[in-house]
């Protein structure tokens, strides 16, 4: 076991990975006849929920100061089971982080890079990720009421263009995350916009977004494929 504080290092990265093991892929739950009709969280609830197993591809954006355009991550999360999410990139460089949950309910990571040893460590000792873990079966199972104990909720659009934002409400979380915002045309969940307190927004783009992403070079472009927005 690594006993460095991994607290800085990893936590956009696990971020994403929790984020993206809830609701990376809608389920086949029937469209509405009104694709102009509103939305509500209920409606966006049902639709994320999705059990085990699952994968998809998806392209991730990280912007830094220290980089001349943002890097580009692309890759593949699956779930095989309830209680496991890897999270293999494959490009630019080769990475799986996996986090398991035990009988008992404890979660550990593990990353694991070409040429390096393991690193893994209780996701108790990050207790924003071990709270992020938690509140995001809500989603899985579509309960917005266990995930009201945590985040406030808005959600707006239609059935054919939608987003919801999930603000934490409390510590330890609300101290590293702003908010995230959840992006969909009809029962496609195409983009996750992560807010840190510090740090650039990142952003994970899915389904029909992942796969013209390589169409999309800007940064400007990128927010409008995330938000299905006119290319700028």
């Amino acid at each position: 076991m690594n006993n460095r504080n991994p607290r800085s290092r990893w936590l956009p990265t696990l971020l994403s990975a929790l984020m993206l093991g809830a609701v990376a892929t809608a389920s086949a739950a029937p469209q509405a006849a009104d694709p102009g009709a509103a939305i509500d969280s209920d409606w966006v609830l049902r639709i994320l929920a999705r059990p085990a197993p699952m994968r998809t591809n998806f392209v991730e954006i990280r912007s830094s100061r220290l980089l001349k355009e943002p890097l580009r991550l692309s890759g593949e999360y699956q779930r095989p089971d309830e209680d496991t999410l890897v999270r293999q990139v494959r490009v630019p460089y080769v990475e799986t982080t996996t986090i398991t949950t035990d009988a008992a309910g404890a979660s550990q990571a593990t990353v694991a890079r070409a040429g390096k040893s393991p690193r893994t460590f209780a996701l108790s000792r990050v207790p924003e990720l071990a709270r992020l873990q938690a509140s995001f079966g809500a989603l899985l199972a579509g309960d917005r009421v266990a995930l009201e104990r945590h985040y406030d909720i808005h959600t707006e659009g239609t059935r054919r263009k939608w987003e919801m934002k999930l603000v934490p409400k409390a510590a330890p979380l609300a101290d590293k995350l702003r908010d995230i915002t959840l992006y969909g045309r009809g029962i496609e969940l195409r983009c996750i916009e992560t807010r840190p307190v510090e740090g650039p927004v990142q952003r994970t783009l899915l389904a029909g977004a992942a796969r013209v992403a390589h169409e999309t070079t800007s940064a400007a472009g990128v927010v409008a494929l995330c938000r299905g927005e006119p290319k700028p």
